[in-house]
């Protein structure tokens, strides 16, 4: 579902059961285990901000963006309140050029994942390649077919899906098997994807 006025009446209503109101472990783990350096940093579908604002309090210089303008304005009450510097821009990115590109990092949670044919993930993931550097590197958490098959939660994409979306644009450096970070005592499966764009 990729329709940015099903996520504005998501976030008007508060049914935003994604919306942890802290980083993503999946994401500081790897930042940090992975020893990714501070630097330009993209986040698409950003939510109320708690990855952006952990990402910039670590020394990187973050734009932010999402299809809901109600989402951006939390965000940047929240950015306000810790006392970071970061930019959040109303986007959809499927569609639209984001400034100030290209990036060293970017990082979706469920962004890549929310589309639903082949081609509208492959053009996301092109998307992704021109907003990034040479050897720029994008990391992705998206739902997972493992487990048993539900009516509610993410979208659930298998391997296939996203391999013969990314790999025209990038070289997957890992795609592991994990949970999402979630407040959910049975967090949904997902795969968290780390890739480095490909030289054309």
């Amino acid at each position: 579902m990729s329709d940015p006025n099903h996520w504005e009446e998501r976030y008007k209503t508060g049914s935003t059961p994604w919306d942890l109101d802290r980083p993503d472990s999946n994401l500081t783990d790897m930042v940090i285990k992975r020893l990714i350096p501070p630097c330009k940093v993209l986040e698409i579908g950003c939510g109320t901000g708690s990855n952006a604002v952990w990402l910039a309090q670590h020394n990187f210089s973050v734009t932010a963006t999402d299809v809901s303008e109600v989402a951006i304005d939390k965000a940047r009450e929240r950015a306000s309140g810790a006392g970071v510097e970061c930019t959040f821009l109303l986007s959809d990115f499927l569609n639209d050029k984001v400034p100030d590109a290209p990036f060293g990092f970017v990082f979706d949670r469920g962004c890549f994942h929310s589309f639903d044919s082949d081609e509208e993930r492959k053009q996301f993931a092109e998307n992704v390649a021109s907003h990034l550097e040479r050897d720029g590197l994008w990391l992705s958490l998206i739902g997972s077919t493992d487990g048993p098959p539900r009516d509610v939660g993410p979208p659930q994409r298998s391997a296939r899906d996203i391999v013969v979306a990314v790999e025209p644009y990038f070289e997957i450096l890992s795609l592991n098997s994990t949970h999402f970070d979630s407040n959910n005592p049975e967090p949904p499966r997902a795969w968290i994807c780390l890739m480095r764009k490909r030289e054309p």
